[in-house]
């Protein structure tokens, strides 16, 4: 077994690129890397294939500055910046390569993510809403059930600010192995409680942040 260097790949998905799924996302890239010429590293076996690692998926129709996937190479010392190079010319529209890097921590580490969700003014009246609720309780579906949580624990008010026809807000997420919530879940409360239209809202992912509260790297 030869000795393996981890490579972090950084991109963007956004526009059109927010409603590829993640097992189409694994197709793309592997297409991306072979069409890049990288030296990257393939798993053994009857069916090889590119060994890749996506840090904390997304669902269908959110954005994201902070994207990763580890790929693996034999090389020792990889120019990372020669790797960026040869990857942006072939990323489809919507994946943008922002750097190359060698990881500083494990996926594992992810505690928490910050997002921006962005809704019509007129929308301001539901959030409102939301903000003076005591309870907001809803289910979780997981691979291992429904759970029912309460929103207002994670997110106790959403604190918005008018930004010409719209209406900003920001919202810190857990994001670990133990607990994963997502904008949708307070989007799908929203609609069905407070009058919001889901479908309106644009929701971009900026940060990943550890259990150390550093960001993910």
């Amino acid at each position: 077994m030869p000795v393996l260097t981890t490579v972090r790949i950084w991109f963007t998905k956004t526009g059109e690129a927010s409603y590829i799924s993640l097992l189409d996302l694994q197709r793309v890239m592997q297409r991306s890397l072979k069409r890049s010429g990288l030296p990257v590293w393939y798993t053994l076996g009857f069916n090889p294939h590119i060994y890749m690692t996506f840090a904390c998926p997304l669902p269908l129709g959110q954005e994201s500055l902070v994207e990763s996937v580890d790929v693996k190479t034999e090389e020792e010392q990889p120019d990372l910046e020669a790797w960026k190079k040869a990857l942006e010319p072939v990323m489809p529209l919507g994946v943008a390569v922002t750097a190359v890097t060698l990881p500083k921590c494990k996926a594992e580490q992810i505690a928490s993510a910050v997002y921006a969700v962005r809704l019509p003014a007129a929308f301001a009246e539901g959030l409102d809403r939301y903000n003076g609720l005591d309870a907001a309780p809803v289910l979780k579906k997981s691979k291992r059930g429904q759970k029912e949580i309460d929103l207002k624990e994670h997110c106790p008010r959403l604190d918005y600010v008018r930004e010409g026809n719209e209406v900003c807000f920001e919202m810190q997420l857990p994001a670990g192995e133990g607990l994963n919530l997502n904008p949708s879940l307070w989007l799908g409360f929203l609609q069905e409680h407070c009058g919001v239209d889901a479908t309106q809202a644009h929701v971009l992912r900026k940060r990943l942040i550890t259990k150390k509260s550093e960001d993910f790297a």
